[in-house]
């Protein structure tokens, strides 16, 4: 039987309340009582709503369930159906506008862009998004949605809408980023020149108005969440956690190769693209695995 810590009248196993009291609250530097009395009010406070709900949730879907016992192989009559759904609940009117005012929301979830997604490892598909989750794509927001004021078209790929994301794209960073000569619908190639954004046109070199728009682009090991390591809270984690039990500098000459190649022109990487092979995808979660089956020599 798993060895139990009662803490608030809530019974915890207890590896989870040793990684929680070893690692998560030093790291995120919330004492002990605090963290447990306030997780211990919230599912005592929640808990019975909760279980209503799913109670519900169990009704509704016994009613879905029946219904479509009931009307097996029989054409569905859309109106009808939605009717149904109504009546019983599942579909509501939709209710008024209104503003969340939960406080002491992580900033991870509050203020910083970009999805937070938790997959199974296992899924090579599945780890490539979310390894690639933060680095949106403007062209991807304007092409999947209705930004240019429709969705887009069922089947594949519409050069037609392609083409209207690519000028949308353009004309938008006339407007935030111009250029001293020409447009950047001229650009036919963007490089980084001693730390300077150097913009080549059908006519010759140009640049940024305005230099200062340029904030850069740095090797990964060299971004300040590494050499400041801030990832996560104000206490070094994960660095500071028994899994990395070694001092770890992330200093220019960490990569050479890389830091080389940056400083004469971007590397991009598209792996989430469709061309994509299988093969290509194993390689990637291979190296993930390799990691994580070393941690002990990494330590």
């Amino acid at each position: 039987m798993t060895d139990r810590i009662e803490k608030f009248g809530l019974q915890v196993a207890r590896p989870l309340f040793d990684m929680i009291e070893r690692e998560a609250l030093p790291a995120a530097g919330v004492a002990s009582d605090t963290f447990w009395k306030g997780l211990a009010d919230l599912l005592h406070g929640l808990g019975p709503k909760n279980r209503a709900l799913l109670a519900k949730r169990d009704d509704l879907q016994a009613q879905v369930d029946a219904w479509h016992r009931a009307h097996r192989g029989m054409p569905i009559d859309a109106a009808a159906y939605k009717a149904f759904l109504a009546g019983i609940g599942y579909l509501v009117p939709e209710g008024p506008d209104f503003t969340i005012t939960t406080a002491n929301v992580d900033p991870e979830i509050a203020s910083m862009p970009g999805p937070q997604l938790v997959v199974p490892v296992m899924n090579a598909r599945y780890a490539l998004n979310a390894a690639n989750a933060r680095w949106g794509s403007l062209y991807d927001a304007l092409y999947g949605t209705d930004a240019l004021g429709e969705l887009p078209p069922a089947g594949g790929y519409s050069e037609e809408r392609g083409a209207r994301v690519i000028a949308w794209a353009k004309k938008f960073l006339d407007q935030v980023a111009p250029l001293v000569a020409g447009s950047h619908a001229d650009v036919t190639a963007y490089r980084v020149a001693d730390g300077k954004l150097q913009v080549a046109t059908g006519t010759g070199l140009t640049a940024l108005a305005d230099p200062s728009l340029f904030a850069g682009y740095q090797n990964l090991h060299l971004l300040p969440l590494f050499r400041n390591r801030i990832a996560y809270g104000s206490k070094g984690f994960p660095w500071t956690s028994p899994y990395c039990s070694r001092d770890v500098q992330y200093g220019r000459g960490t990569c050479p190769v890389a830091e080389d190649l940056h400083s004469r022109r971007f590397i991009g990487v598209n792996v989430c693209m469709h061309e994509l092979r299988p093969a290509d995808v194993e390689l990637v979660v291979r190296a993930f695995r390799k990691v994580w089956s070393h941690l002990d020599d990494l330590r």
